[in-house]
């Protein structure tokens, strides 16, 4: 099993919505406990498939480690939807491409899950509590939406500085992270024949 490095905030991945996963390999297993081991290596209880830098339909769930979740069993949701929800709770969350940064979010406190299995078999979930929570984060992910973007405008404005940062790559995580590449300023052909002068 290997440690895959992790995209964060500011990586046009985390940005797409996925597309459908229809065939399971050998290699997609692979790729499935992999992502296991990279988010358990990370401290997560969570991880999609974006997070890593691929646009498929897939995230995996682990809360087990966490006090009083003992006796959850880790859950691999492939092309999965929210068919339903129920009530409101609001509960302070982070994210593994967003280190740093944590704010209190309001969500649905029960879903209902439409989703598919290691063989593709259809399944249907109810999920509460702590899994309910993460459930929804990581399908977020798959449609290209971060824990952020359900913050009020005012307190987006507050953690602009440490968000830009994150983009920047200024900033250091207990796991690794995909490495960020410099952006090159988009210059005009007058700009660049002036600098030949």
């Amino acid at each position: 099993m290997k440690t895959l490095p992790i995209y964060t905030y500011g990586f046009e991945i985390l940005r797409k919505k996925t597309r459908k996963v229809t065939k399971i390999d050998d290699k997609f297993i692979q790729l499935v406990q992999n992502i296991f081991y990279t988010m358990r290596k990370a401290n997560g209880v969570g991880l999609a498939a974006p997070q890593i830098g691929l646009d498929y339909a897939l995230t995996v769930i682990d809360v087990s480690a966490v006090e009083g979740e003992e006796d959850k069993k880790p859950l691999i949701l492939i092309n999965p939807k929210i068919i339903d929800s129920h009530g409101t709770t609001a509960i302070e969350e982070g994210c593994l491409s967003i280190p740093t940064v944590r704010w209190e979010v309001e969500r649905p406190e029960k879903v209902f899950i439409e989703y598919q299995d290691l063989d593709l078999n259809k399944k249907n979930i109810e999920l509460d509590g702590f899994m309910g929570r993460v459930s929804q984060h990581e399908i977020d992910h798959l449609n290209g939406v971060l824990f952020i973007d359900h913050l009020e405008k005012e307190t987006k404005k507050q953690l602009k500085q440490q968000l830009e940062l994150i983009k920047k790559g200024g900033i250091q995580a207990s796991y690794v992270l995909a490495e960020v590449k410099p952006s090159k300023k988009k210059t005009s052909k007058k700009s660049e024949l002036l600098a030949r002068i």
